[in-house]
């Protein structure tokens, strides 16, 4: 906490489970050597924060929360002169940055070539707290202190943050999905499960790779509202608000021409949804599953169906660095054929408890908090 009369900076802190988050007051501290400052211009809400928030996941309190953010730098630490690209980094630049730092040395990132399989991964808002400095090592905030090794990459002046910040968490989880473990192959029918953020960034990639037909399949219907507005997916079927589950995945099979999708994506989060999505896909097809972030219980499904349908069934987790390089790339393609930043609503950090209560009914698509 502030105690001293130099720079100070706010930020939210998760200081017990199932608790509002607090805002507190930090000495803001100089950049480290190979580091940064930066100025949270934006500090997004994600799903897995309300988890956090629940403590549904064991990490250490108490704990500035916020993995997902874009700002502007504020100091840079000796040493520190370009970004991931290589590109001359100046104080006033606008950047995002990768939420986690893989070890390098873990089995699985120096045998396995799997970055975001480190079994030492440092992650910016979910395991730094505050008791360790720097403090400030969460985007909901005034300022967060990105530490060397952490991927930072400068935005072109063109590029909307309110766009960027759309999918920012989203966005790099499917790429790594897209790119590292089942891509989208030209012509396919694919059906997306849910119409949270990581959903709409799985609909919209999969149209920018050649999809033939997108099905977003969620809810509420506010949420299927706001991606059809800003062109992503093809066809908007509400499964949230349905008294038949089954009578709506008899519409999705139809949409798909009745034999199933080549390629299903689970980013819906809630484990029923799994054995659901396997019964989507055709003979011989793909499911991928995303959402499966957070530990929400177990399942029951059909094992016979995977063999009878023959199924290549895979999983993804989380992002590294280089996956935020590639969707900050990808950024002028998917503004320029979705309305992305029409998806965020913005808070300021003082109404945060109605920012997570919003996130939590899906009244909003997308929160982020201005720092």
């Amino acid at each position: 906490m502030s105690g001293s009369s130099g720079p100070s900076s706010r930020a939210l802190v998760l200081e017990e489970f199932g608790r509002p988050p607090a805002l507190r007051t930090f000495d803001l501290l100089a950049a480290p050597a190979g580091g940064m400052v930066v100025a949270c211009r934006y500090g997004g809400v994600c799903g897995t924060d309300l988890h956090l928030q629940k403590g549904h996941l064991a990490v250490p309190l108490p704990l500035v929360l916020g993995h997902e953010g874009l700002g502007v730098v504020h100091e840079l630490g000796p040493g520190t002169a370009v970004d991931a690209t290589g590109a001359p980094l100046r104080v006033g630049d606008t950047v995002m940055w990768a939420s986690s730092i893989a070890c390098g040395t873990c089995v699985p990132c120096r045998q396995y070539r799997e970055p975001t399989l480190c079994e030492n991964r440092r992650t910016y808002g979910v395991n730094r707290p505050t008791t360790r400095e720097p403090a400030l090592s969460g985007a909901w905030a005034e300022h967060i202190v990105l530490q060397p090794g952490t991927t930072v990459v400068a935005l072109d002046r063109s590029t909307d943050p309110l766009a960027a910040m759309s999918l920012a968490c989203a966005g790099p989880t499917v790429v790594h999905a897209l790119f590292e473990r089942r891509p989208v192959r030209l012509g396919e029918t694919v059906v997306v499960q849910g119409s949270g953020p990581v959903g709409l960034a799985a609909a919209a990639l999969a149209q920018l790779s050649g999809a033939a037909r997108v099905v977003l399949v969620g809810g509420p219907a506010e949420r299927l509202r706001l991606a059809a507005e800003a062109g992503i997916g093809d066809v908007h079927i509400d499964i949230a608000g349905a008294a038949d589950p089954a009578e709506v995945l008899a519409e999705v099979l139809a949409a798909t021409g009745g034999r199933g999708a080549d390629l299903v994506i689970e980013c819906a989060g809630v484990p029923a949804a799994v054995s659901q999505g396997l019964s989507l896909v055709r003979r011989g097809g793909s499911y991928l599953v995303i959402g499966q972030y957070t530990d929400a219980g177990d399942t029951l499904l059909n094992p016979h169906q995977i063999v009878f349908r023959q199924l290549d069934v895979v999983g993804s987790w989380a992002f590294s660095g280089a996956h935020v390089v590639e969707y900050v790339r990808l950024l002028p393609a998917l503004t320029d054929r979705f309305d992305l930043a029409g998806l965020v609503t913005v808070f300021p950090l003082e109404e945060h408890a109605q920012a997570l209560a919003r996130v939590a009914d899906g009244s909003v698509m997308k929160a982020v908090f201005a720092g």
